[in-house]
């Protein structure tokens, strides 16, 4: 009889271990199956939602939060978190304005100035994260931590320069800068192409580097990393200023929309990036996720946010509200994850 015990056990595991894979495979399509139907709802309730200039639309708003979604992606995976990101992209919108419209009076030309400012956004972004990087592994400070308090220095900062109100652009600056939002190329905007190269770089580094392999273990069992002779504490910094580029791309192609920087610029960013990242499919927990599906939860929260306003199901002003449920949602079903 011990052979029938045996041969059921292994019947048993098996089925679980075809059970865990059915799961996975439709956990990972479960993002694309709703962006799916969210569009063929959109377009039953409105045929204007299926338009070209339409998705071109939802494709630009959606690049700002998706760039940033890409950089939180690794950051998440890693184990870590960014509640500070849509303050950071404040404060750096409101320096690179400062530092432009300091240089137009010294006969700098425009198009020098413009470029001086998308490497100052660049270079402020990274410093931002290397210094959430250095808290973090230095000071041995929770990233939840570090990250809420420089979300209030942040905005504060921005606040101060800005003397409580706007900090706005020099017409002449706004006017070259401009294309960089609103030019296209091939008739895609230039914010969409942007989006998707840094997508693309994102997938080849998580997927086909050793860093990105890196990031992945460290999220799934930091002390097992540690042993396999991984440089944890280097791989989180960089995590860190991976993302704060990634803020200042987004920011540096934000400016020209506006061109102005407020205390509420970026606002509500980083509910927006952390709840693409999760619906995308990267587990809370970390050492799990993608960029593929990371692009994809960015894009679905825009088509939602999209379908509120031109259908008016619910107010315009439950919009964060609606990222917010989607977010407990997706945990709630993550917990089921093998």
């Amino acid at each position: 009889m011990q052979p029938a015990r045996t041969e059921s056990g292994a019947a048993a595991g098996t089925a679980s271990g075809w059970a865990g894979r059915s799961w996975e495979r439709l956990h990972g399509f479960g993002p694309v199956l709703g962006l799916v139907l969210l569009c063929i709802a959109g377009t039953l309730l409105n045929s204007e939602f299926a338009s070209l200039d339409n998705a071109m639309n939802v494709l630009t708003r959606t690049a700002f939060i998706g760039i940033i979604a890409v950089g939180m992606c690794f950051v998440i995976i890693s184990g870590g978190i960014d509640l500070s990101v849509g303050s950071m992209a404040a404060l750096i919108a409101g320096c690179v304005i400062l530092l432009m419209n300091a240089l137009a009076p010294r006969g700098w030309a425009p198009v020098a100035i413009v470029a001086a400012g998308m490497v100052f956004a660049l270079l402020l972004g990274a410093a931002f994260g290397l210094a959430h990087g250095l808290l973090i592994t230095r000071g041995r400070i929770e990233p939840f931590i570090v990250t809420l308090g420089t979300l209030g220095i942040f905005r504060a900062c921005l606040t101060y320069f800005a003397d409580g109100g706007a900090i706005t652009l020099d017409n002449a600056l706004a006017d070259v800068y401009s294309p960089v939002y609103y030019a296209s190329l091939l008739g895609v905007p230039i914010p969409v192409w942007v989006f998707a190269v840094v997508a693309i770089a994102g997938g080849v580094i998580l997927n086909r580097t050793a860093f990105g392999r890196y990031v992945q273990a460290i999220g799934s069992n930091e002390q097992v990393a540690r042993y396999a002779a991984v440089n944890v504490d280097h791989v989180k910094v960089w995590t860190y200023m991976l993302l704060g580029i990634c803020v200042g791309m987004a920011t540096l192609l934000y400016v020209p929309r506006l061109g102005s920087a407020s205390p509420t610029t970026g606002l509500l960013w980083e509910l927006e990036a952390i709840a693409a990242v999760i619906v995308g499919g990267t587990a809370l927990r970390g050492g799990a996720g993608s960029i593929a599906g990371t692009v994809i939860g960015a894009v679905l929260l825009s088509v939602i946010s999209n379908i509120l306003n031109l259908t008016n199901i619910i107010s315009v002003y439950l919009n964060a509200a609606v990222q917010g449920l989607v977010i407990i949602v997706v945990a709630f079903t993550q917990r089921r994850r093998p």
